[in-house]
């Protein structure tokens, strides 16, 4: 059997970095993860391919080579993904799709013969099993979490490593809380389920040994959902194997309450963690209260930040404007909170409802779904009708979105964060893809940009004052640069 696996083109978005990937000569953030685990899934005799669409289109030959093509997709990539499956419907393939995309909205793709959802450690064998029958359902589904401490390493020679600029990996899924526009809970359920310490390290040493040194992210939906586990086993077991290694840096998704445990963040800090994502959502209370954010809830949410930075973690943070409990002055609660928070990468999205959420379900009994999402956060686009008045609302976002990202307020949130920031503990791998991303983001901003002056002011302060934190500041005003090109497109 020759399996192809297909991944769609992602658009130019806020976490697409594109215009930032391309300092660094990469074609893609990462290579998908998903995708590479399935097919750890099938059967060892079988030959299987991956076209990323992210990295090369898909040609005649990848489909004339392939016995049966496999696609996954998150929301965004829909549009791509609905041109990659009639292409292979033309060539006369069998097309198995699975993933978020199609777990929520299956019925819209009806060229797609056969539909793997929810957790493929469940649903595939069951499809593989009834395939090799002759008697495959159309579509299979699972309420069942499985338990991923069985789940194999990623195929990872099937990607293009040099391609990508980070690699992924997955310690744990779902998440304890319950916040009203998630999905996550829906999907993979409250109750963390984890890998083991030596999975972790098992898969991080294929990464070694096949030459990556760049950051690797742990995609978990929080990885600090099991701190017993993490504290007594992970992170000793990880800052045990970085020593004598150079490289990888780690970057993950957390919950605010990572600030309230000093010996956790030191931990994860000796482990490797230099950046860490947080839903931060809103410093509206009242909308924290609307949408059950509990963890956010009754705390100096700067001050926790703050907390994080100086342990040693950039914080990139998630913003929602567009709850009921929001008035015209979200807007500007949102700007101060962030400028003094010195959170640079800051997603800011309208509040949208995805189906499976509690809030989804409010939308459609209150009558007030508009459709489906697109899937970009930062699109300033919606599919529920808010209590504000939509047009102020979007409005409001995109001055909102602009203004952060102007040479001035960026850079002044930059200089914020490394004041606060301590260097980071590991050694970081510098080649020469860095030297010239160095040079180029010399021409690019320091030159040509309109940020140049803010650019030399940052580069010239961080390289007396604060030395060892140079390549991050460099890395920062890149991702400056591609936060504004998306911001004044808006």
């Amino acid at each position: 059997m020759k399996v192809l696996f297909i991944y769609p083109q992602f658009p130019d978005t806020f976490w697409s970095f594109k215009h930032a990937l391309k300092f660094i000569d990469k074609k893609a953030g990462t290579p998908p993860l998903g995708l590479l685990t399935i097919a750890s899934l099938l059967p060892h005799g079988w030959e299987k391919r991956l076209v990323d669409v992210n990295i090369r289109p898909l040609v005649e030959e990848d489909l004339a080579w392939a016995d049966l093509v496999m696609i996954s997709a998150m929301v965004v990539q829909r549009e791509s993904a609905h041109a990659l499956i009639k292409q292979a419907k033309l060539a006369g393939k069998t097309v198995v799709a699975g993933g978020p995309l199609f777990t929520s909205e299956f019925e819209s793709f009806p060229l797609v013969d056969h539909f793997v959802l929810n957790e493929g450690e469940i649903t595939l064998p069951r499809f593989w099993l009834d395939y090799g029958r002759g008697q495959a359902q159309r579509v299979y589904t699972s309420d069942v979490h499985p338990d991923i401490q069985h789940t194999p390493p990623p195929l990872w020679h099937l990607a293009d490593l040099k391609q990508y600029a980070t690699m992924s990996i997955q310690f744990s899924r779902g998440c304890p809380y319950n916040c009203d526009f998630c999905n996550i809970t829906s999907m993979l359920g409250h109750r963390p389920r984890t890998k083991t310490a030596k999975q972790l390290i098992n898969e991080l040493d294929g990464l070694y040994a096949l030459g990556w040194r760049e950051p690797v992210f742990i995609v978990d939906d929080n990885f600090i959902g099991n701190k017993k586990v993490l504290k007594q086993e992970v992170l000793p077991a990880l800052i045990e194997w970085r020593k004598g290694k150079t490289g990888l840096p780690f970057n993950t998704e957390v919950s605010i309450n990572l600030a309230d445990d000093a010996v956790l963040m030191s931990q994860m800090v000796a482990a490797g963690f230099n950046e860490v994502f947080v839903g931060i959502e809103t410093p509206n209370e009242e909308s924290l209260v609307e949408c059950s954010k509990t963890q956010n809830r009754n705390r100096d949410l700067i001050e926790s930040v703050r907390r994080i930075q100086r342990a040693g973690m950039e914080v990139q943070g998630g913003f929602i404007v567009g709850f009921d409990s929001d008035t015209e002055t979200i807007f500007t609660q949102q700007s101060d909170f962030i400028m003094k928070a010195g959170i640079t990468t800051a997603m800011i999205g309208l509040l949208q409802a995805p189906a499976g959420t509690r809030l989804y379900d409010r939308m459609k009994l209150e009558g007030r779904l508009l459709g489906e999402m697109t899937g970009d956060n930062g699109d300033g686009s919606t599919n529920i009708i808010p209590k504000l008045d939509l047009k102020i609302l979007q409005a409001g976002h995109r001055q909102l979105v602009q203004f952060l990202y102007t040479p001035q307020a960026y850079y002044q949130r930059a200089k914020t964060f490394l004041l606060t920031v301590q260097p980071p503990q590991i050694q970081l791998h510098l080649d020469w893809t860095y030297i010239r991303a160095l040079f180029r983001s010399v021409v690019t901003l320091g030159i040509k940009g309109v940020e140049r002056a803010e650019y030399w002011k940052l580069f010239l302060w961080t390289l007396f004052r604060k030395p060892r934190l140079f390549p991050q500041a460099i890395t920062l005003a890149i991702y400056g640069h591609h936060f504004r090109i998306l911001a004044d497109r808006m």
